[in-house]
């Protein structure tokens, strides 16, 4: 296979960033994946999901692959439980609403997260206090050095607050091509707990909500602060809560009393981002055509011709402002390239 040159990247990543691929080339079968593998196995290489947890800020001289390879099935099912399985170029959200047509619950709160299936466990996203690690069973990636297809197991995945063995020991060795879950089937454990889901529900009078009940209360809470990619380049949540100690967090309180957290335990604070980044006074700010959003400060924003460089030099400015103002180190959920 030929691969194509200088491709725009603009369309395949949702911050919208116009940057070129030297060399492009799709893969959209695992035995492809391995032929170009082996084919260009003393290339530098660069895998490209869905284009939704990163910021590209040059062009890219490595050989870009496109991780498009679709597929999902019922693996088994028992009275209670299904495990499912899906391919690493599936649409996460299109993913959760097959899920939920079948009726199938546990990952009905990560609703209208951009990306695809193959980067979830890399990213343990989460969202509306559900994780990929509360419902994941097992992934398959393939060892790019060797070609071998190992199986991870939960454990083996070393989940962590948007963290795994992916992004630490073993970054850039893998490549994540199937993932597998284990939902509910019936007896659905509903989490409306979390930020407005149970005042969403409250709003539609709906007092026995339905898994599709707290994905559509989901989406509207998350249409309502978050931006589409569609419209405005963003990759949603630009930074990571930063987690600090019960010591600093008391002195926090004691000068901002309505400073809100979530405790994780008796040593540890979680404190949302977006907070400090709107007392810091950038929400909504503009520069030039990089900024962060108006209805969420945790949202760095592309309003058209922002180049990568832009926003993040935009993104080190917050991040030195939240430091000198509350003495809290804030880093990016988005990998910049």
């Amino acid at each position: 296979m030929i691969p194509a040159t200088d491709v725009s990247l603009k369309e395949l990543n949702t911050f919208g960033i116009d940057v070129k691929a030297k060399r492009f080339i799709v893969a959209t079968q695992t035995e492809q994946l391995l032929n170009l593998l082996k084919e260009y196995r003393d290339d530098t290489l660069f895998f490209l999901g869905g284009g939704s947890n990163m910021l590209l800020t040059k062009d890219i001289e490595a050989l870009v692959i496109q991780l498009a390879i679709k597929g999902k099935k019922i693996l088994r099912e028992d009275d209670d439980f299904a495990w499912v399985e899906a391919q690493v170029g599936e649409n996460w959200h299109e993913f959760v609403l097959w899920t939920l047509e079948h009726d199938l619950g546990g990952l009905e709160n990560l609703s209208l997260i951009p990306g695809q299936v193959g980067t979830t466990p890399i990213q343990n996203i989460g969202a509306y206090g559900v994780e990929i690690k509360d419902q994941m069973v097992e992934c398959v990636a393939l060892r790019i050095k060797d070609l071998e297809l190992v199986t991870f197991s939960n454990k083996q995945c070393a989940f962590d607050y948007r963290e795994s063995v992916f992004k630490n020991e073993l970054k850039d060795q893998y490549i994540v091509l199937s993932v597998v879950f284990k939902l509910t089937k019936g007896k659905h454990n509903l989490k409306i707990e979390y930020g407005a889901i149970q005042s969403e529900l409250d709003k539609n009078k709906i007092t026995h909500p339905t898994i599709q009940d707290v994905s559509k209360a989901v989406i509207a809470i998350r249409e309502s602060k978050l931006p589409n990619p569609k419209e405005i380049g963003n990759s949603g949540s630009f930074f990571k809560n930063p987690i600090i100690s019960t010591a600093q967090f008391n002195k926090l309180q004691a000068t901002y009393p309505e400073i809100p957290s979530y405790r994780i335990n008796d040593e540890l604070v979680k404190v949302p981002a977006g907070w400090l980044i709107e007392q810091a006074g950038f929400k909504g700010k503009r520069f030039g055509d990089a900024g962060v959003h108006s209805k969420q400060a945790l949202v760095l924003v592309n309003y058209g011709k922002a180049t990568g460089l832009e926003i993040a030099q935009l993104a080190s400015t917050i991040q030195k402002a939240i430091f000198e103002k509350f003495n809290i180190k804030i880093s990016a959920e988005v990998n910049i390239f």
